[in-house]
């Protein structure tokens, strides 16, 4: 039992600031602030890590910017220095701004969910058994891209037993096999 108070307690001191913080600093987001205030052209290079280090370095850009179709904005982001090869053409869906709500689409009949929380868009996504969480986080005249990869189909069980008279809930931990991050900046 006084396990249990514990929990609770660890619980609402790290998930309550954080539940707080994210409805109190992210004001209301609407269609005049984003993805308007984001709107340009941005460049920089993408540094790939594994558990190993380093791995590679890759030039990526992200174009933001309005299409004819209402509620449609241009999303695209090129890796590498061929501009059309390299070149992904996707859109931001502007679903329910008043909620954070937005959708990518890839253009190929995905269409990923993406969540506006304090200056930053998050999406989390599953594809060929690799968990994925990508942000998108605006500070000033920079965005700073991040993607972190584990496998879905080998996390590693904890916690799930009785410890002092307390049910421990089971966790799943999934170890970072990859994680990507740009800082792009917006060209002049």
């Amino acid at each position: 039992m006084k396990n249990t108070i514990y929990l609770i307690i660890f619980l609402n001191l790290i998930c309550f600031p954080i539940l707080v913080s994210a409805i109190s600093c992210s004001a209301t987001p609407t269609i005049d602030s984003f993805p308007a205030t984001w709107q340009g052209h941005y460049k920089g290079e993408l540094q790939i890590y594994s558990p190993l280090g380093f791995q590679q370095s890759v030039e990526m850009q992200l174009e933001v910017s309005p299409t004819d179709s209402v509620g449609r904005w241009t999303w695209a982001i090129t890796y590498g220095p061929d501009s059309l090869g390299g070149r992904r053409s996707y859109e931001l869906l502007i679903t329910d701004p008043d909620k954070g709500y937005y959708q990518i689409d890839e253009k190929n009949s995905i269409i990923l969910d993406a969540h506006l929380l304090d200056n930053t868009l998050t999406s989390c996504f599953e594809v060929m058994g690799n968990l994925l969480i990508a942000t998108y986080e605006k500070r000033d005249e920079e965005i700073i891209f991040t993607v972190v990869m584990s496998k879905a189909a080998s996390p590693i069980m904890t916690g799930g037993e009785v410890m002092a008279g307390d049910t421990i809930p089971p966790v799943k931990v999934y170890p970072a096999a990859n994680r990507q991050r740009a800082v792009l900046q917006r060209l002049k």
